[in-house]
């Protein structure tokens, strides 16, 4: 702008033709290049080493290490889908399975410091027979499938997960440890939770889940955990201790005891052969664990 005041001065002086001047004028800067547009659709990949898998407080491994990972896409509009993986003892419901598979999809919506999510989610176990389960003949793999909605609060959360199915695949079962044949469906699980940033990579997490297994006795159970994190350089580095009241006593119970699991379940014609060693499934326990997303 300076450049060109002085030139107009200049010609008024001096009288000096335009043409002149267009030849000794500075250029017309060019116009910036516009940016370029933000892509609605997102992807991302987890994976986790940890010392023991559990589900709603409930060891999936014998309490042994898992490797876990899956893959997630979001659009902007909300809308998402995913899978996660994770091996898996047969003896935790699994009949001569070791691997599980969750499909997932939903919509996400934020309002301020609220959130929503409300979804469907498909455990799936391959390889994995579900006959013995008390679901009688050629039922195929153990599955479940639930709906679930969800809502968050700045570092507060809740989420109510509902099966529509029979809840992995299990029928009902009585006080002798019988089954009944009854349906488990309608069994859901109210998870409350919260996770606060320390700074410096620090966090600190805590959950209390209720189960409501329907039509198994003692199936019912509440579970909690209290963790600590650390972030260094996209590594989560966790540890949290997690306990349940879940009835799994092995020995010298009178009653039914559903998580009382044994290191491995086969199939034969509809009869599960049990595993030589037992473990109480919800027994507390410290969990060390290391994460990454990409």
């Amino acid at each position: 702008m300076r450049k060109t005041l002085i030139a107009a001065a200049i010609t008024g002086l001096f009288s000096i033709p335009s043409a002149v001047m267009a030849q000794t004028a500075a250029p017309a800067a060019a116009p910036a290049a516009a940016a370029a547009p933000a892509s609605p659709h997102t992807i991302t990949g987890n994976l986790m080493i940890t010392t023991d898998y559990r589900f709603r407080g409930i060891t999936q491994t014998f309490e042994k290490p898992a490797l876990q990972g899956g893959i997630d896409y979001s659009h902007s509009s909300g809308f998402y889908v995913g899978n996660w993986n994770s091996n898996v003892s047969s003896g935790a419901g699994f009949p001569d399975g070791n691997l599980e598979m969750d499909f997932y999809g939903g919509y996400k919506a934020t309002f301020g410091d609220f959130g929503l999510d409300v979804g469907a989610i498909y455990y799936y176990y391959p390889g994995s027979e579900a006959r013995g389960l008390g679901v009688g003949a050629n039922s195929g793999v153990v599955n479940n499938k639930e709906l679930y909605i969800g809502g968050t609060w700045k570092f507060l959360s809740a989420k109510y997960s509902y099966a529509v199915d029979d809840y992995f695949s299990l029928r009902g079962v009585n006080s002798v440890g019988a089954s009944t044949g009854k349906s488990t469906k309608g069994s859901s699980y109210l998870d409350l939770g919260a996770t606060y940033d320390l700074g410096n990579g620090w966090g600190i997490n805590g959950h209390v889940g209720l189960l409501n297994l329907e039509n198994v006795h003692n199936g019912d159970y509440t579970d909690w955990k209290l963790g600590v994190t650390k972030d260094i350089n996209g590594w989560v580095f966790a540890v949290s201790y997690i306990d349940t009241n879940a009835d799994g006593k092995c020995r010298g119970a009178a009653t039914y005891q559903p998580y009382c699991f044994t290191n491995s379940n086969s199939d034969v014609a509809g009869v599960i052969n049990f595993g030589s060693h037992t473990k109480n499934a919800g027994d507390s326990t410290l969990v060390v664990s290391v994460s990454k997303s990409f």
